[in-house]
């Protein structure tokens, strides 16, 4: 079969609109605290509160995560300083690569020949470095990759011995005592020494991982006994470190609706006839197999339907693998189908999707080579993340009202979907829950918001804070952050 390399169009962006995105002023109250004190703040959270953006944590996504707005907002009102561990780097380290080596974050890049805009790596990256500033004064402890179960774990080892099953390089950086004190410990910490308002936004990446490895790793998933005792293990931990001090409680979104899981079409593979009819003589015998088996009453007429590989002129489902349909192996059928509208599709599946993985032209991701497990989210993958989301959304909302007069809930999950709606606006302005240029709020990784959808999930929370205890905090002008570079 001639090789055939397909270039996926990630992105509909037309590329004749302004840099200049112009956003109305809204209109502000005079700022107050209300109820609510912002001398001192802290925040304890994941990657999103690190201010990962891009697939990396450098300079300008640190200094514009939504804890950061969020606390620049708070100072008109009453609040502090607030200290961040400096990462000092300009493009920093690819967090999601899949090669290794020193790639830094993820930029969108137009190829002249073809017009595709793919998200690729700034080469070379910059090397993760130890935090040399003073740590008693931080007050974010933001780190990649927290889970509940990390977050309460002495620290992931010294930054010396990354050996250590354990080892967190992004916490290790600034840990009070590397190896022995806990992310949740130095943010309490933080929090009784003079703290008086918190952020805690824990939960997420007890099921993000499963989700970024397509639902192959069932064990990356927390259960939910397990989610309940460390979330009131730790939520617990800030309120007693500080008997006064208020708080405000991010919840989890759906991750199904992430762009990471939409950008890349189910039916991205590009085939002219010639191609799809020569691709098609490759399954002859396998489709006359399902015929056979449907007929003996082995299988189903709808499952092999589903399992018949059929490819036409023009966009098409391209082959994956399939662990959930009936083990054929000893009649010599995969498991194998195309994906279809109900598949979610990773964003890193366009690296490889039409390319071969050798040197033989007959092997071709997608269509002679099936695309892997871990870059498709099946449906009933789908539907266990959501039971997930949902039953530790019920812990967090549940864990909240019996601490009500000194929490408040941000609905984050409510955010995304309005977002995902096209009804969430940014003073008048439609936002997209994409990677494209201008309105899209999500930076080129696909999971973290750029800066301009920090300034959005700032905006969130000050809605929350202000609600619940009278507070006049101003709203951030997301025009004032930026959102994803114009393509190279």
């Amino acid at each position: 079969m001639k090789r055939c390399i397909f270039l996926i169009n990630y992105l509909a962006i037309g590329l004749s609109f302004s840099c200049q995105y112009e956003f109305p002023e809204p209109e502000q109250l005079s700022p107050d605290s209300g109820q609510a004190d912002f001398t001192k703040m802290v925040t304890i959270g994941s990657s999103i509160t690190a201010g990962v953006m891009d697939a990396a944590l450098y300079n300008r996504s640190q200094q514009n995560s939504y804890a950061v707005i969020l606390a620049q907002q708070m100072k008109v009102a009453g609040g502090g300083e607030f200290n961040v561990p400096d990462i000092n780097a300009e493009n920093g380290d690819l967090i999601l690569s899949a090669t290794g080596g020193n790639l830094g974050r993820l930029i969108l890049t137009l190829n002249q020949t073809t017009g595709s805009i793919l998200p690729t790596p700034i080469v070379p990256g910059d090397a993760l470095t130890a935090f040399s500033g003073d740590k008693t004064t931080l007050n974010n402890f933001g780190v990649n990759g927290l889970s509940l179960a990390a977050a309460l774990l002495q620290a992931s080892g010294n930054i010396q011995e990354p050996s250590n099953p354990l080892f967190n390089p992004y916490y290790a950086r600034f840990a009070s005592d590397p190896g022995n004190s806990t992310p949740i410990g130095d943010a309490a910490s933080a929090l009784a020494n003079g703290g008086t308002f918190f952020v805690f936004w824990l939960g997420k990446n007890d099921v993000l991982p499963y989700a970024l490895t397509g639902g192959a790793i069932p064990e990356l998933l927390t259960s939910e006994q397990d989610f309940s005792l460390r979330y009131q293990t730790a939520l617990g931990t800030m309120l007693q470190a500080n008997l006064e001090a208020k708080g405000a409680i991010g919840n989890i979104p759906n991750i199904n609706e992430l762009p990471y899981f939409s950008t890349v079409a189910w039916n991205a593979l590009p085939l002219d006839n010639t191609l799809a009819v020569l691709a098609n003589s490759v399954f002859t015998d396998y489709n006359n197999g399902l015929d056979n088996l449907a007929t003996a009453g082995m299988i189903s007429v709808s499952e092999r339907d589903l399992r018949k590989i059929n490819f036409t002129a023009g966009q098409n489902g391209f082959v994956i693998d399939d662990k959930t349909l009936t083990d054929l192996s000893e009649m010599g059928l995969p498991s194998i189908r195309q994906t279809n509208i109900e598949d979610k599709v990773a964003l890193t599946t366009g690296q490889i999707l039409g390319l071969s993985p050798g040197e033989d032209p007959t092997l071709i991701y997608g269509v002679t080579v099936p695309i892997g497990d871990s870059y498709i989210l099946l449906p009933s993958e789908q539907e266990i993340m959501e039971e997930k989301i949902n039953a530790f959304n019920q812990i967090i909302t549940t864990t909240i009202s019996a601490n009500e007069d000194r929490l408040v809930l941000v609905d984050t999950k409510n955010l995304l979907e309005r977002i995902g709606q096209s009804t969430e606006t940014a003073n008048g302005i439609a936002l997209s829950n994409s990677i494209s240029p201008p309105y899209g709020v999500f930076s080129t990784d696909g999971v973290h918001p750029n800066a301009r959808g920090s300034a959005v999930v700032a905006n969130h929370f000050i809605e929350a804070i202000n609600d619940k205890w009278n507070s006049t905090i101003p709203k951030a002008n997301p025009n004032a952050y930026i959102g994803n570079d114009l393509p190279r």
